[in-house]
């Protein structure tokens, strides 16, 4: 996400900072960086410049080229502005009604219906409970999507009661009120460009079940054509927030940047992957980290919490302090971790990651990761609990049960080694004191 801007930036500031004091010059030589770096993120040229501005009438004055870290500053300028140009604060769904109605709109091929299982899916876990309609009667393979990702989702769907998506949609927040359904989140149909049956056809939903958001699902990786695309819905339908998807792809930066800016609209979602969980609540200032190479821990915790199982993590303490780590724990946390979703997306997150890796977090090999998975899955229970029984018998077997070769067994069970002699030295007496008391818990 934004790797390229990322770098670019990255690269500016550490000029910046490694300048004892800046002057004027300084400070306009790594604006007019700035300025390019943003344009060919593209970033609409009304936002750089308006940007730039601000960042210009703050980061020339005294306080700053007096300060005695000047670099930083402007750092803190930069992030500050980024994140006011993207909304400043999260906005949330406002879903006071019972039921409350959430209009789905956007090009075709933007995501919609698999936004509109993710936002359910979501509005579930804030103890909700949300029902799907599928509204576009014009593509059958639309409406087949929306119903397996409900199946999948053990959530009801409204579909097929009417040629009419009108009558669909109002059809579906009356079985919401009989059966108690406090949200209702439509799917609406899409076209290949605006037109004005389409927006007609949204008029007419939206006039029909007055609904409390009205949001665009945008194509994150389209940039300018996205904030286009935002302007044009918002002038005929008027939109309460816009959905970024594709946010894991090569995303520039350009719509996230822009679309505040073009419409008024918050951004509220950005979604990631294919996977119902895949949803991101949009914080303006942690993307403003994001950005800047600066992490966003703060993402990674939430769902760190709403992921990882409790219980496996606290029997891995246990094991970890009677020195029992087995490959059966290796294969647990490792399976835990990827609840959270690809390593490059974590990585993304923490802050210097790319640094680290001498990279870009997008860069590691998941493959990897999934062969690694396959070598554990293929072992039997007792070889996980027991990795000392493993021969080069059993290493054959495990190789042709898992698709890979017998160096990728040995390289697996070698990193095993590895980290189970490093959380048995994080458990002596020196690695507690190198490592946060709750971390490995009292003894």
């Amino acid at each position: 996400m934004f790797d390229a801007l990322s770098e670019r930036l990255s690269a500016i500031f550490s000029r910046l900072r490694g300048k004892g004091s800046l002057t004027e010059a300084d400070v306009a030589e790594g604006l007019r960086e700035i300025r390019i770096a943003l344009l060919e993120a593209d970033v609409h040229y009304k936002v750089v410049k308006e940007l730039v501005a601000r960042i210009r009438d703050r980061a020339v004055g005294e306080d700053v080229l007096q300060s005695l870290t000047p670099g930083q500053q402007v750092v803190k300028i930069v992030r500050d502005e980024l994140a006011e140009t993207m909304g400043g604060e999260r906005t949330a769904l406002r879903l006071d009604r019972r039921p409350s109605v959430v209009l789905l709109v956007g090009l075709q091929g933007s995501g919609k219906t698999t936004t509109a299982a993710k936002i359910a899916n979501a509005l579930r876990k804030d103890g909700r409970k949300p029902v799907l309609v599928a509204a576009d009667v014009y593509r059958p393979a639309a409406i087949d999507q929306l119903e397996k990702l409900g199946r999948d989702l053990d959530l009801p769907v409204v579909s097929r009661t009417s040629p009419d998506p009108v009558r669909i949609a109002v059809g579906a927040v009356g079985w919401a009120k009989e059966h108690l359904r406090d949200v209702v989140v439509i799917d609406t149909a899409g076209r290949l460009q605006i037109d004005d049956e389409m927006m007609r056809e949204i008029a007419d939903i939206a006039a029909a079940v007055s609904p409390d958001e009205k949001l665009l699902v945008a194509d994150a990786m389209t940039g300018q054509e996205a904030v286009a695309v935002a302007t044009a819905f918002h002038e005929r339908v008027g939109l309460t927030g816009v959905v970024l998807t594709k946010m894991d792809g090569d995303a520039r930066g350009g719509a996230a940047l822009s679309i505040r800016h073009a419409t008024g609209c918050p951004i509220v979602y950005i979604g990631t992957g294919e996977k119902v969980d895949g949803l991101e609540p949009f914080h303006p200032k942690r993307m403003a980290d994001r950005i800047l190479g600066m992490g966003d821990v703060l993402t990674l915790i939430e769902q760190a919490e709403a992921q990882i199982d409790t219980t496996k993590a606290e029997h891995l303490v246990e094991q970890i302090k009677k020195n029992r780590f087995t490959l059966q724990d290796f294969l647990d946390q490792l399976e835990e971790v990827r609840k959270l979703g690809p390593l490059s997306q974590i990585l993304d997150r923490l802050p210097g990651a790319a640094k680290l890796l001498k990279g870009r977090p997008s860069d590691v090999d998941e493959d990897e990761i999934r062969r690694t998975l396959a070598i554990l899955r293929a072992m039997t229970l007792e070889e996980r609990t027991n990795p000392s029984i493993i021969g080069g018998s059993r290493k054959k077997r495990i190789a042709r049960g898992s698709g890979t070769k017998v160096r990728d067994v040995n390289s697996v069970l070698a990193r095993y080694e590895e980290a189970k002699r490093a959380l048995k030295w994080a458990g002596t007496r020196r690695g507690k004191e190198r490592f946060p008391a709750d971390l490995l818990g009292s003894s």
